[in-house]
């Protein structure tokens, strides 16, 4: 995948990511109702007209590469994928979507040769969109779904960097919803002095920025939930590590794309500082 590429499909993907995220907040001023899927998680109309926008963009911007996306892989549509495919999770969050939160994201993420090579996180109830144009330039911006600017030239997106971190004070992230004693005890092995719940991959793009050092996962999630968040953390000067410290890859269709437990770092792993 080449560089121009990238940025040709960053500059198509963010006035869709925009709409999309008009979208979501107009759906969302009317009132969501929820539905349950096979696995008991919610969906609602906004997840499933956000996947179809952005599948229609995929089709024109990148034709003839596989799209795996939440809503049609929990309908049984999981296309076979090729070195190159993107995954997608229109609205990741929902739960907190429909309670009124503001941590939903849109995820888009192109995979090569399994790894994440472009990555596109936006929450457009808090204006925050982060984007990938190489494999390592992060942007970020605050620029809410109704903004006259439009473009990524016209947005004004800046570059961002992961944060040194301090062995002796860390500042980890966790999950909202999903917080327990795997991630408790992973976390107990290092000097953490600063720990704050966030839903969605909004943790990758706050970690990105330079605001916090780890967010360790263990328990279940799929390939569309991380692999956006992923490619911005890493442009960033981050990465993401399985728990023995091999890199989180992606394609694992045996698996049917669900993640191994997982750890993001700002920057290379750390060591575990204290016995388990």
């Amino acid at each position: 995948m080449q560089a121009s590429q990238i940025m040709s499909l960053a500059e198509g993907l963010v006035p869709v990511a925009l709409d999309v995220g008009k979208l979501q907040l107009a759906h969302r001023a009317c009132g969501v109702t929820s539905e349950r899927k096979a696995d008991e998680s919610p969906v609602t109309i906004a997840d499933r007209e956000s996947e179809a926008m952005i599948l229609a963009a995929l089709a024109r911007l990148s034709p003839g590469v596989p799209v795996i996306a939440e809503e049609l892989a929990a309908a049984g549509g999981l296309p076979s994928i090729a070195e190159a495919f993107f995954l997608v999770d229109p609205l990741d969050g929902t739960k907190g979507y429909v309670r009124g939160r503001d941590e939903f994201t849109i995820n888009i993420a192109l995979v090569v040769d399994r790894v994440p090579v472009f990555g596109l996180v936006y929450a457009p109830a808090l204006s925050d969109f982060y984007i990938t144009t190489a494999s390592d330039v992060a942007l970020a911006a605050h620029v809410a779904p109704d903004s006259a600017a439009r473009t990524l030239a016209d947005i004004g997106f800046t570059q961002i960097k992961t944060r040194v971190p301090d062995p002796n004070g860390l500042a980890a992230l966790t999950s909202q919803s999903h917080l327990n004693s795997a991630t408790a005890r992973f976390l107990d092995g290092y000097n953490i002095v600063e720990r704050k719940a966030v839903s969605s991959s909004l943790k990758f793009g706050l970690m990105a920025r330079g605001d916090w050092d780890v967010y360790a996962r263990m328990g279940p999630t799929s390939e569309w939930d991380t692999a956006a968040g992923h490619a911005v953390l890493a442009a960033a000067g981050g990465c993401v590590t399985r728990v023995d410290g091999s890199p989180l890859l992606y394609g694992n269709q045996a698996a049917k794309f669900l993640n191994p437990d997982f750890v993001a770092w700002g920057r290379t792993p750390i060591p575990r500082q204290r016995p388990a």
